[in-house]
């Protein structure tokens, strides 16, 4: 069995995986906030929980909003920010006495999707969050790939490609920067985008709705947003070149994206011809979950019931 923790700003979610992937059940509580030491002992807890409902001991993977930087083991860049220079992965896996698995919640997507969502099958895995912000994540051979200083994927923060002369120098981002991806083509950002244009506030998923009403001002941020989401990709794609690319978070279930952005995407590359397939994340919201179960992969799992069941 496979266990994988998502750990959110309000709550956290436990998921109990078969060997095969059949969900087998989960469990969420409330987040305490602030409280380090209670953040250990509520995912201990409901790991244990899920352990005693199915009668099971399992791996434990878990999914969190930052980074575990390597080899110093400290947590950076969470937004749930009493987790950020603890060290995490350590502390967990000495409550539960065996080793727990770290990874973003970006990345865990990426694995997710990779190993039985959207990406299954593809060698380079390339998983993209447009939500709230702007995140990104990449699987090799469905695996975590998270780069010597641990910031693999984090596309967001990168400047806008080729920013028009009203793009520059770009709305302020929290990470002190300014004209970064995400300010412009996460929900926030289209939101943004939309009453910088027209001076009504709406939310990025209101500006979608809109767009559907056939809305004119909202069909003109749609089209500015997807022009965004393609140059940011096809500079994504001109460095890591990616087997495929999963789109998740709230905005990815706007269908019109996928129909839009691939034929900017092939122009927007370096010499054209980009055919990269561009796809929704198979699982959805449960992609982070999943993927936080799934950071150990079937045969290295399969090892370690082995050496388990002979002590």
């Amino acid at each position: 069995m496979r266990i994988g923790i998502d750990f959110g700003g309000t709550k956290i979610e436990g998921l109990a995986l078969g060997n095969d992937g059949r969900e087998l059940g989960r469990a969420r509580v409330a987040t305490p906030r602030h409280n380090y030491k209670e953040t250990i002992n509520t995912v201990a807890g409901l790991v244990r929980q899920l352990e005693s409902e199915h009668g099971q001991r399992g791996s434990v993977g878990v999914g969190i909003p930052g980074t575990i930087m390597r080899p110093s083991g400290l947590v950076k860049n969470a937004n749930s920010t009493w987790l950020n220079g603890q060290p995490l992965e350590r502390d967990l896996s000495s409550a539960l006495q065996r080793e727990v698995r770290c990874a973003n919640d970006a990345n865990c997507l990426a694995v997710s999707e990779a190993t039985d969502g959207s990406g299954a099958g593809y060698h380079m895995v390339f998983a993209v969050i447009l939500g709230t912000g702007c995140g990104g994540g990449l699987s090799i051979d469905a695996r975590v790939h998270d780069g010597r200083n641990s910031v693999a994927g984090e596309w967001g923060h990168n400047s806008l490609p080729w920013p028009r002369a009203d793009e520059f120098p770009g709305p302020a981002c929290y990470c002190g920067k300014s004209g970064c991806i995400e300010t412009f083509i996460s929900g926030t950002g289209l939101g943004n985008d939309f009453q910088r244009a027209t001076g009504k506030a709406l939310s990025g998923r209101e500006v979608a709705a809109a767009a559907e009403r056939g809305d004119e001002q909202a069909l003109a941020a749609m089209t500015r947003l997807e022009d965004r989401i393609a140059r940011s990709l096809a500079s994504l794609v001109n460095v890591i070149d990616p087997d495929v690319i999963v789109v998740g978070g709230g905005l990815s279930q706007i269908s019109r994206i996928y129909q839009n952005v691939p034929p900017l995407l092939r122009d927007y590359g370096f010499g054209g011809g980009i055919h990269t397939p561009i796809v929704a994340a198979k699982h959805g919201d449960a992609s982070g979950v999943r993927g936080a179960a799934w950071l150990w992969p079937k045969t290295e799992h399969g090892q370690k019931e082995t050496v388990a069941a002979l002590k």
